[in-house]
């Protein structure tokens, strides 16, 4: 991961926007300002460094609240005026708690399914690892491999029967559930989206016959 300083344009204050974007589902999460310090820092630890203009002075995301960013690639635009910052996040990037600084709240649009998946399986990953209670997916990550698989043999039947009954709305929700477990499945195993997006374009590539 590197950046040529000499390209890039910081304005009359030595700052640069950058804006930090979920490495997976390309979700904007927030938008802050680096100068030549911060951002050697970032390049050097790889983990997100930022210009504080309200303190006015560096500062490194998740020092205190343990939600630091794992830096993946910086890409300057094409006037070398402005940073994307490509990151795997610790927790949520947002002050109040949110995901994001622009997620209000109030609705939970995706632009597409790839999105939603990768976001469903980071909150499963959030789950498994934190078993908040009075968690579902807690409740099954507690009971261990053998009780996912059960419910997925489960949801699995009741999409078949669901499908064979020809009943549109009662299957959707049956998928729903069969997907959802399925990511429980692939983190309770620890095997990624990326995983399965790489062997589905194998086979693609490889020229099968799907």
């Amino acid at each position: 991961m590197t950046v040529e300083l000499n390209k890039l344009k910081f304005d009359e204050r030595g700052l640069i926007p950058a804006i930090v974007q979920h490495v997976r589902t390309r979700e904007v999460l927030t938008l802050a300002y680096m100068n030549a310090e911060s951002l050697a820092r970032t390049v050097e630890t790889k983990e997100t460094w930022f210009w504080s203009r309200s303190r006015n002075k560096l500062w490194h995301k998740g020092e205190t609240s343990g939600n630091t960013q794992r830096v993946v690639e910086l890409l300057p635009d094409c006037d070398g005026d402005a940073l994307v910052v490509l990151v795997d996040p610790a927790g949520p990037a947002c002050h109040t708690g949110a995901q994001s600084c622009f997620d209000d709240g109030s609705t939970y649009q995706l632009t597409t399914t790839d999105q939603l998946l990768d976001r469903l399986y980071i909150l499963v990953q959030e789950r498994e690892k934190n078993r908040p209670a009075g968690s579902y997916t807690s409740y099954l990550f507690n009971e261990g491999l053998d009780k996912i698989l059960k419910k997925l043999g489960e949801e699995s039947t009741e999409t078949i029967v669901a499908a064979k009954n020809d009943e549109d709305e009662r299957l959707i929700a049956e998928v729903a559930d069969l997907v959802y477990h399925l990511i429980v499945l692939l983190v309770a195993r620890g095997i990624s989206l990326d995983q399965i997006r790489a062997e589905l374009v194998r086979r693609r590539t490889a020229g099968g016959s799907e």
